[in-house]
């Protein structure tokens, strides 16, 4: 299994704070983006957002990142600063 966490906007915009998948099928950032937004349209628009930051095991990454069962990962909005 997979534990996916949303943080800030995003948990709002999914009214969804975690969930878990089963890893089968799912061999990066970007296999995982694809999954998630496939559940429904609003799933698709924030998955289909570029900027969109993602983590593993509290580290940042990149869609190309390998994951696997057991792995957390975590989904941020953009951040700005000023």
């Amino acid at each position: 299994m997979i534990k996916v966490v949303f943080f800030a906007a995003l948990r709002e915009q999914l009214d969804c704070s975690e969930l878990s998948l089963s890893s089968e099928g799912i061999a990066t950032i970007a296999d995982l983006k694809a999954q998630l937004a496939n559940k429904n349209e609003q799933w698709q628009q924030v998955f289909a957002n570029g900027a969109l930051l993602s983590a593993v095991n509290h580290d940042m990454v990149t869609s190309e990142q390998p994951i696997k069962s057991g792995d957390e990962v975590a989904f941020f909005p953009p951040v700005t600063g000023g």
